[in-house]
């Protein structure tokens, strides 16, 4: 990790030594995973209602796959535990989701703006997640 850090600015470096910030930038970059697992596993109808506007059939497995697969791969990253699972898992979920519901090559107007947008914040999401787990194994190889 100082590696990582050395080549910055002071005043970065000291923002990037604080103990226990990875912990909680963990828990920041999959805070909407976790959110969004336990309302859907709260709000179960209306999480299949959404699987199937999306076309994703059988809806109540696809709702079903997409809560397990937000509360327990936020977990893993959160812990530090299987971090390659849990981020892959997320990852994947999130690819499927962009090419499903951020579909800006079948839209115009405001519609293809917003889902051109959500396309590619999905896909920055898509590469945290990468670097997180790339961290976690350069992390664990220093201790």
């Amino acid at each position: 990790m100082s590696d990582l850090i050395n080549n910055n600015p002071v005043w970065v470096k000291k923002i990037l030594s604080i103990h226990g910030l990875l912990p909680l930038l963990r828990l920041a970059l999959v805070s909407a995973y976790l959110v969004g697992g336990i309302n859907k596993f709260i709000g179960f109808h209306a999480a299949i209602e959404e699987q199937a506007s999306f076309g994703l059939q059988p809806a109540w497995l696809w709702a079903a796959t997409a809560i397990f697969i937000e509360i327990v791969g936020s977990l893993l990253v959160i812990f530090n535990r299987f971090v390659w699972l849990g981020a892959g898992a997320l990852g994947c979920l999130t690819a499927v989701a962009m090419l499903v519901a951020n579909d800006f090559w079948n839209h115009t107007g405001p519609a293809f703006f917003s889902t051109f947008n959500s396309f590619f914040e999905h896909l920055g999401l898509i590469a945290a997640l990468v670097m997180v787990t790339i961290l976690s194994n350069q992390s664990s190889k220093s201790q």
